[in-house]
């Protein structure tokens, strides 16, 4: 069945393509980089001096960055376009890691992480890029590839940055390296074949139905700049401006700006953009994913010292588990093409069934009473949650439209940051109860989630759109 679906991906013109598979290795190098250095910030700063409540404030400053800057700066690549706003991330994120890997104390690292607080969403953007180049029908597949790619330099990173720790000033070379890891980044980026592909991405999104695209039939897209991902009609009414955005009919559509229009014109349309995804019917997705979110992140939040005070597990076997379950959930990400075929491309059944699952696995690993049932209940858990986050975002670019895209998975990501700064606080307030507390405020979480979709679902169409009113 998957077959198919890889052919219908083959069949696409080779630019396309060409572009398709070097977004996927921009993913991959991106957390590949990133994962090098998470894994020894909590022991760098104890390093510079930090008290353990300093250190937990300076953890929570990228979660905050992160949640007011998601939305804006996808919606700024809505504005400017992909290719340039891609480049500002990686190049100022590159910039960042370079200043991480000169801290020499508290006030230059917390100084350090505030450009990649705010301008570490090169993953975001490609995500949008993702569903700017490819069909309605193609964009689980695509998705699932590009998480399992990025997901697999995610498990590569932390051997290479252990390694790399071993020797003297190990925390600066693996930051150093890092960010060169973002400039090479960022010249695969310029050298891609902007102008081509998109022109393809046109030819492609022209032969596809209008309504479930662009939602028009008077939409198109610009390639100027290597944009090619908001939507602009041929014959725009007089009353709308520069930068404005188009009333919806079904879906967000925005007006293109150029990069070397005036700041004051690009920020009046992000916050159009923004203003709009606000005030649209799209709440009961962000809450879902923000429940989910949580409730994951409570799953993982005291791994290790649930496991050495449930089962006596050493921390060594612990990340062995933890090393298991992530690899799992890398490959899982080649199953989502299937797996909605199974389903028909019914996203909204495909998201309930997985959310059902993951709640019933938190609970399993929070009543096990084995290491044997939390090994059985990670195996599973990582398939579920990545079949999750893909069908959310599928619903989310569904409901919204393709031409805000940038804006849509920005606005989910600034979701999740909530949930990570809010995971921390739930977690130690549960941990005072029982080691299992977390677990079980994710379960009851999860189950939350799960009763939002029970009533939300059948109020929308197979495609995440709340059904029109009957008269």
């Amino acid at each position: 069945m998957d077959k198919r679906w890889l052919n219908s991906l083959l069949q696409t013109p080779s630019s396309r393509r060409g572009i398709i598979w070097c977004i996927y290795m921009v993913g991959f190098m991106d957390l590949f980089g990133v994962s090098m250095i998470v894994p020894l910030i909590s022991h760098h700063v104890k390093a510079l001096g930090a008290s353990p409540t300093v250190a937990g404030i300076v953890g929570s400053t990228y979660g905050i960055l992160q949640f007011f800057s998601s939305t804006l700066v996808g919606s700024w690549s809505d504005v400017v376009g992909r290719r340039y706003s891609m480049l500002t991330c990686l190049l100022l994120s590159s910039l960042g890691y370079v200043l991480l890997g000169m801290s020499t104390s508290i006030v230059l690292f917390v100084l350090a992480r505030i450009p990649i607080g705010l301008f570490k969403h090169s993953l975001s953007i490609c995500r949008a890029l993702l569903s700017d180049l490819v069909s309605e029908s193609e964009r689980p597949l695509v998705m699932g590839h590009f998480n399992a790619a990025s997901g697999v330099g995610f498990i590569l990173g932390p051997v290479v940055g252990g390694f790399l720790t071993e020797h003297e000033g190990g925390f600066y070379t693996s930051s150093f390296a890092c960010a060169t890891i973002f400039l090479m980044n960022s010249g695969l980026v310029w050298l891609l074949p902007w102008s081509e592909a998109l022109t393809t991405c046109n030819d492609t999104n022209a032969s596809n139905d209008s309504s479930k695209l662009c939602h028009d039939s008077n939409c198109t897209k610009s390639v100027q700049n290597g944009s090619g991902t908001v939507a602009h009609h041929r014959a725009p009414s007089a009353e709308t401006h520069a930068g404005a955005p188009e009333k919806p009919s079904g879906g967000l559509r925005w007006r293109e700006v150029s990069l070397l229009q005036p700041a004051w014109r690009q920020l009046s349309s992000v916050s159009s953009k923004i203003r709009t995804v606000a005030s649209s019917d799209m709440w009961d997705l962000f809450l879902v994913r923000l429940l989910m979110a949580v409730g994951i992140m409570l799953y993982y939040s005291n791994f290790f010292l649930a496991m050495e005070e449930r089962f006596s597990l050493k921390p060594k076997m612990s990340g062995y588990l933890i090393s298991y379950s992530s690899t799992l959930g890398a490959l899982a990400g080649f199953l989502v093409g299937p797996v909605t075929q199974l389903y028909g491309n019914n996203i909204p059944a495909l998201l309930l069934h997985s959310t059902m699952l993951t709640c019933s696995l938190i609970f399993l690993y929070a009543a096990a009473p084995s290491v044997w049932q939390v090994l059985f209940s990670s195996t599973f858990f990582a398939i579920s949650t990545t079949i999750g986050r893909t069908c959310v975002t599928d619903l989310e670019l569904q409901r919204g439209g393709a031409q805000a895209s940038g804006t849509l998975i920005g606005a989910g990501q600034s979701v999740t940051s909530i949930g990570r700064i809010l995971a921390p606080l739930l977690s130690g307030l549960a941990q005072e109860f029982s080691p299992c507390g977390p677990a079980s405020l994710g379960v009851v979480l999860a189950l939350a989630a799960v009763a939002l979709l029970l009533v939300r679902i059948p109020k929308w169409d197979s495609r995440g759109r709340v059904k029109a009113a009957k008269h």
